[in-house]
């Protein structure tokens, strides 16, 4: 797994358009956010750069279009932001966490039994 960069909020809605849809040209990634969001092309461009620098993704040429792919994984990004967002907000630990998820979310009877399920799954091992 590679180092996962630390990815600002608009950057990561650029990584999931790549994520969902790669390699994909700079253009059709313009296409989808400028249709999404009001950014402009140059915008863009930018934020497609520093995910470049930081690492996130990589790209081939292909005449004079740039095909971009990502370099690094969506689930290991969400793990490693998940893992900073517990540390940052609750120490550390999950069960505070847990705990303020399940007092402050409207839970549905089969969220309440998925949930259960998956911590029945990991209290097995």
């Amino acid at each position: 797994m590679n180092q996962i960069p630390t990815i600002s909020e608009a950057e990561h809605q650029v990584m999931k358009i790549i994520w969902k849809d790669n390699p994909i040209m700079a253009s059709d990634i313009i296409n989808v956010l400028t249709k999404t969001t009001d950014w402009k092309p140059k915008t863009i461009k930018t934020l497609i750069n520093r995910l470049l620098k930081k690492g996130a993704i990589g790209f081939e040429k292909s005449g004079r279009e740039y095909n971009y792919y990502p370099l690094i994984e969506e689930a290991d990004f969400v793990k490693t932001e998940s893992r900073m967002f517990v540390k940052r907000l609750f120490g550390g630990s999950m069960k505070p966490m847990l705990v303020s998820m399940v007092e402050n979310e409207d839970l549905t009877l089969e969220d309440i039994d998925e949930l259960r399920k998956y911590i029945m799954e990991k209290k097995k091992g």
